[in-house]
């Protein structure tokens, strides 16, 4: 059965992932990217693994490149990382 979902004016996001039953919400790569320069974006990423940790939703942040980030990740408690920080770049066939 497909469940089609209504985003509508004044709906909460946060109703919404729960009542589509996600396992996973990415954190967005420009969030992540900068949060350890901008306080803005670090405040939203901490934000967003809270909410989502509330709700029983694991986090995934994307656009991880460099240790820094890794250990500030690990300390806010966010579940998944994805980016160069974690694996370089591979080829499809090396992948085989």
């Amino acid at each position: 059965m497909r469940r089609v979902v209504r985003f509508r004016q004044g709906t909460c996001l946060i109703d919404l992932l729960r009542d589509i039953k996600v396992n996973f919400l990415k954190i967005d790569g420009g969030l992540v990217c900068n949060m350890l320069h901008n306080p803005i974006n670090l405040a939203k990423v901490v934000s967003i693994n809270r909410i989502a940790h509330a709700i029983g939703i694991q986090t995934i942040a994307e656009t991880v490149e460099t240790d820094d980030v890794i250990a500030k990740l690990r300390e806010l408690g966010v579940d998944f990382a994805q980016g160069f920080g974690i694996i370089r770049l591979h080829s499809l066939k090396e992948l085989e």
